[in-house]
C-alpha cells in the first residue's frame, strides 16, 4: 500500500515537471487602503480647496470705510472691489480672457501666473492621489504616488514663490491711489486681508503632503522617516 502511494506521488510530481498537469499559482491579495494614504487624499482635496478659495478671494489687501464718507475697498489676486465687500456686483476682475494686462502691477500678474500654476499642479497631484487608491500595491501605486508627492513638492515651492511676489505690487500707482504711503511689503493705510492669510495657510500646511506621500503606498520599501523625493 505504502508502494503504490509513493508510486503516485512520483507520477503525479514528473507530471507537474513535464507540465501535463497545470500548477495553480495563489492570486494576490488585493490591499486595503492604508489609513496613512486615505488622510494624505482627504488633506490633499481639503488643501486644494483652500488654496484655490483664498486665490480667488478680493480680500487680500483691504481698506475699512472712514466716517468722511469714503468707501471702503479691497484688493484681491484677480480682483478688485470698491462698493462693499458683501456685494459681489461692485468688484470686477483684473485680468480674464485678454485682459491679463488690466493687472495694475506686474509683480501681481507674476503672482498671479505662480498661484495659478500652483494650483494646477495641486489638481494633477489630487487627481493621481485619488487613482491611487483604487490600485493594488506594486510598482505602478508607488510610481503614482512618488510622481504625486514631486507635483506637490513643486506646487509649495511655485505658490510660496507668488505669495512672496506678490506684496512688490503695493508700490502701484492704482494701490498707492486707495492705500496711502504704500510701498513693498507696506500696506500703507490698508491691511492685509483674510484672504491673503489663507493662502499663506494653507501653502505652509501643503509641506506636510510630500511627507504623506511617501508612506501613502500600501507597502512601503523604505524603512527611513525621511522621504526620499526630498
Amino acid at each position: 500500500m505504502r508502494s503504490l502511494l509513493d508510486r503516485k506521488k512520483k507520477t503525479s510530481g514528473l507530471n507537474v515537471a513535464l507540465g501535463l498537469v497545470p500548477q495553480h499559482h495563489p492570486r494576490p491579495q488585493r490591499r486595503m487602503p492604508s489609513c496613512v494614504s486615505c488622510f494624505w487624499v482627504l488633506l490633499s482635496v481639503c488643501l486644494l480647496a483652500v488654496c484655490s478659495f483664498s486665490f480667488l478671494s478680493p480680500s487680500w489687501i483691504v481698506k475699512a470705510g472712514s466716517p468722511d464718507g469714503q468707501e471702503p475697498v479691497s484688493f484681491g489676486l484677480l480682483w478688485h472691489c470698491s462698493d462693499s465687500l458683501g456685494q459681489m456686483s461692485s468688484c470686477y476682475t483684473f485680468g480674464g480672457l485678454g485682459k491679463f494686462n488690466d493687472i495694475p502691477s506686474s509683480s501681481w500678474q507674476t503672482s498671479a501666473v505662480l498661484c495659478s500654476g500652483g494650483c494646477a499642479l495641486l489638481v494633477m497631484s489630487c487627481f493621481l492621489a485619488v487613482v491611487t487608491l483604487f490600485l493594488p500595491s506594486g510598482l505602478c501605486e508607488r510610481r503614482l504616488c512618488t510622481l504625486a508627492g514631486y507635483m506637490q513638492t513643486a506646487a509649495v515651492f511655485i505658490m510660496a514663490s507668488g505669495l512672496l511676489v506678490y506684496p512688490f505690487g503695493l508700490n502701484s500707482n492704482t494701490v498707492k491711489k486707495y492705500c496711502e504711503n504704500s510701498s513693498i511689503y507696506y500696506a500703507g493705510d490698508c491691511q492685509i486681508g483674510w484672504g491673503y492669510m489663507l493662502a499663506i495657510v494653507g501653502v505652509m500646511l501643503s509641506v506636510f503632503l510630500p511627507f504623506f506621500a511617501k508612506y501613502a503606498p500600501k507597502e512601503h520599501t523604505s524603512p527611513t522617516p525621511i522621504p526620499t523625493i526630498l
